[in-house]
C-alpha cells in the first residue's frame, strides 16, 4: 500500500483592517486682533459713565458724611473739618431715625408683596383670556406704566381729596357709609396706605409684563402631566410654574425691594413738599436733614446708611442666584 500524500489545504492568511481614515488636523487658533482686551475695551465708555454719574456723587457722600458740613462749609466761611463716625454716632443714637427706618421697611415691604400677588393675579389672567382682552389690559398697563410720576402722584390727590375726590363720593353712595369730608391723610399709616396704593398702580406693569413673559415658557406637557397625577389648579402653580418662573420672581423681588426702599417723589409731592413726621421715609428724611435743617453732613451719613441697607438687598439676592445656578 502507498502512502497517503495529500497535502492539507493552504489556510489564506486574516485580512486586516483597513487603517482609520487620516482625520485632517485643525489649523492653529489664531489670537484675535484685540485678545482678552477687547471686551473691556467695548465696556470703557459704559465704565467711564458709570463712574461720573455714580462714583463721583458717592465718593462725595462718603466723604461728607464723616465732615462737619453745614450751610457755613457750603458758602466757604468756614472751612470742612473732620469729625470722624460723629455724624453716623448721632443718627444711629436718635430714636426718630430708627423709627423712620422701621416704617420704610414696612412701607417697602407692604409694596413688594401686594406688587408681586397683584402682578402675579394679572399675569395669570392674561394667560386665559381672549385676544382682545389680553390687548386692551396690555394697553392699560403700558399707559399707566408709562405716565410720568408727578402726573400719577396729581390723580392719586385728586381721588383721595377730602372735599372734591371721587372715591369719597362713591363710597357715600353706599347704604350707611358716609365718607364726605373724610381726610385720607390724617394719620400716618392711612396715608402711607394711599401712598402705597399708588407706588403699586405704578410697579404693577412691568411684574406683569415681566412674568407674562416668563408664563410662556412654561412647558404645557408639564402641566398636563401634573394634571394627570391628580393635581388641581394650585398644584400645577405650586409644583410646575413657580419652580420655572423662580429665577424672575427673585429678579423681581429684589428690584422691586430696591425701587420702594428709594420711594421720594410719590411721598414728597402727595404731601406738597413738607412730609410730615409720620410720613417720613429713609429718602424724604435725608433730604429734610439736608436741605431744610441744612445740616449735609449728617443728610449724607442717613443716605450711606440707606445705601448700605441696601447692599445687603443685594447681596441676599446674588446669593439666592447663585443657589439658583448650582441647582441647574
Amino acid at each position: 500500500m502507498s502512502a497517503d500524500t495529500t497535502t492539507p489545504a493552504k489556510v489564506p492568511p486574516p485580512r486586516q483592517a483597513p487603517p482609520p481614515p487620516a482625520v485632517a488636523k485643525k489649523p492653529p487658533r489664531g489670537r484675535t486682533s484685540g485678545g482678552a482686551g477687547t471686551p473691556w475695551l467695548l465696556l470703557a465708555p459704559c465704565l467711564l459713565i458709570l463712574a461720573l454719574v455714580l462714583g463721583y456723587p458717592l465718593v462725595r457722600l462718603v466723604v461728607l458724611s464723616f465732615q462737619k458740613f453745614g450751610q457755613s462749609q457750603l458758602w466757604g466761611f468756614q472751612p470742612a473739618e473732620s469729625v470722624g463716625f460723629d455724624n453716623f454716632t448721632g443718627v444711629l443714637g436718635d430714636g426718630e431715625f430708627w423709627a423712620v427706618v422701621v416704617r420704610t421697611i414696612v412701607f417697602a415691604a407692604g409694596c413688594v408683596i401686594f406688587t408681586m400677588v397683584a402682578g402675579m393675579l394679572i399675569a395669570l389672567l392674561l394667560q386665559r383670556v381672549s385676544g382682545w382682552v389680553k390687548t386692551l389690559v396690555n394697553i392699560a398697563l403700558v399707559a399707566s406704566w408709562g405716565m410720568p410720576i408727578i402726573v400719577a402722584t396729581t390723580v392719586f390727590k385728586w381721588l383721595f381729596d377730602a372735599d372734591y375726590g371721587i372715591l369719597n363720593a362713591l363710597l357715600s353712595k353706599l347704604p350707611g357709609v358716609e365718607m364726605i369730608g373724610h381726610n385720607w391723610f390724617a394719620s400716618g399709616p392711612q396715608g402711607l396706605a394711599v401712598i402705597m396704593l399708588l407706588v403699586v398702580w405704578g410697579a404693577v406693569p412691568f411684574v406683569v409684563i415681566t412674568l407674562s413673559a416668563g408664563l410662556t415658557q412654561v412647558p404645557k406637557e408639564m402641566e398636563e402631566a401634573a394634571r394627570l397625577d391628580g393635581a388641581g389648579a394650585w398644584g400645577v402653580f405650586r409644583y410646575v410654574t413657580l419652580p420655572i418662573l423662580k429665577p424672575i420672581i427673585v429678579m423681581l423681588t429684589t428690584l422691586s425691594v430696591i425701587w420702594d426702599m428709594g420711594v421720594f417723589p410719590q411721598v414728597f409731592v402727595m404731601r406738597n413738599g413738607h412730609p410730615e413726621a409720620e410720613f417720613q421715609l429713609l429718602t424724604t428724611y435725608s433730604y429734610d436733614r439736608a436741605f431744610v435743617v441744612n445740616d449735609y453732613a449728617q443728610g449724607s451719613a442717613i443716605a450711606l446708611l440707606t445705601v448700605l441697607l441696601l447692599l445687603g438687598v443685594v447681596a441676599v439676592y446674588m446669593r439666592q442666584m447663585l443657589k439658583i445656578g448650582e441647582v441647574e
